[in-house]
């Protein structure tokens, strides 16, 4: 038996975590803070907030956890976007390995094979993942979520054994 943790990269992802010792289940927005840029012109950035994503994940048991973290987005056409992901992914790498959680990767596509319909494409698959969340894990408060990610994510490895 493990916890899963299942992170949806990015400074708009998520984390959902599933407990196997208690049967529990947390559904968090990823923790974000609002710094100025790096460059010269005036920029906001949001960054993952370390110490609190460090609450965050702190769970019981970390020897007995797996973090499956969503590969991000590469794409060099997308520089800002891509910079902002591989941001967010280092932190949380930290946080990980500070707190001692193994951790591996997926491919959305693989998760989402598994979890939602299929068919989906763009504005879709995030619609379908809220409401596949929504049913499988009720108690969650929805209104503060675009989709489900984070939480279908450490679902599919738990189904999956990984």
């Amino acid at each position: 038996m493990k916890n899963y943790i299942g992170i949806d990269n990015g400074v708009s992802g998520s984390i959902g975590i599933i407990l196997f010792s208690s049967n529990e289940y947390t559904y968090v927005p990823t923790p974000v803070k609002r710094v100025l840029g790096y460059t010269k012109a005036k920029q906001w950035l949001n960054r993952v907030d370390l110490p609190k994503i460090l609450k965050e994940l702190d769970v019981p048991n970390k020897e007995q956890t797996l973090a499956i973290i969503e590969r991000p987005m590469v794409n060099p056409g997308r520089f800002k976007a891509t910079a902002s992901a591989l941001r967010a992914l280092e932190t949380t790498l930290i946080a990980l390995e500070q707190l001692g959680i193994a951790y591996q990767y997926i491919d959305s596509k693989e998760w989402q094979k598994v979890m939602l319909p299929s068919g989906l494409k763009g504005e879709e698959l995030k619609e379908a993942s809220w409401q596949v969340g929504k049913r499988l894990f009720p108690t969650i408060a929805w209104s503060q979520f675009k989709d489900a990610d984070g939480i279908l994510i450490a679902e599919y490895a738990r189904r999956s054994g990984m």
